[in-house]
């Protein structure tokens, strides 16, 4: 291979690594909201559950980054039908960036929702992860090695749901128990009280027949 064909081929194949490279390892969202332009996704991917990780923000306009979000945009983190409180988001060391730290605690998709008002432009973007946004989080036992045999997150979760079932039948049973065992306490203790009346009513009407007998003899 000739000096320029192979400084060619190098050539190529570092435009290939600088093309490739951004893909992989910044799997964030990018969007535009009035002349601001961001990057959101996980702060560290892939996410794993259990892992401490961060809603990651990046903040610009005009081509500069943004230094002065201060408390202007908040970030709820959501799941399934569960929802965050709000999230301040705090400034890293890089001009425009900022996260919100929190721990994930399943695997699948999470949803990012950016709102407030910034310089007089209101945000209200909402970001579920999948192909086209950011990473969806992962279980920890994909990613360990030597491999762990141990449940999954999803596996405890089905577990611990299980056992709380039976422990609210148990529950549910040993109460029903106690009452039926009050029910039946309380029907022994009327039955009790009523033949203490009769009897008392009895040995009454005995006294007095008694004592009218002894009268008329």
């Amino acid at each position: 291979m000739s000096v320029r064909a192979r400084s060619a081929a190098v050539a190529m194949l570092a435009i290939a690594v600088l093309v490739l490279i951004p893909g992989i390892a910044s799997a964030h969202a990018e969007r535009s909201v009035g002349p601001f332009d961001l990057e959101i996704g996980f702060l560290d991917e892939p996410a794993y559950v259990g892992v401490p990780n961060a809603v990651f923000l990046d903040l610009s306009k005009g081509g500069q980054p943004v230094t002065d979000l201060g408390d202007a945009l908040t970030v709820t983190v959501g799941f399934g039908d569960q929802t965050s409180d709000p999230f301040v988001l705090e400034p890293l060391e890089e001009p425009g960036q900022y996260q919100a730290p929190f721990v994930p605690s399943q695997a699948g998709a999470y949803t990012f929702t950016l709102s407030g008002t910034l310089q007089g432009v209101a945000f209200d973007l909402s970001l579920t992860s999948g192909p086209k946004t950011f990473d969806e989080v992962q279980d920890l036992a994909g990613a360990t090695f030597p491999p762990v045999d141990a449940p999954t997150s999803a596996d405890l979760a089905s577990r611990i749901q299980r056992e709380s079932d039976r422990t609210a039948e148990a529950l549910t049973a040993a109460t029903a128990a106690a009452s039926d065992a009050k029910d039946a306490a309380d029907s022994a203790k009327t039955i009790g009280i009523v033949g203490i009346v009769v009897g008392t009513v009895g040995l009454i009407f005995g006294i007095v027949a008694f004592t009218a007998t002894r009268k008329r003899a």
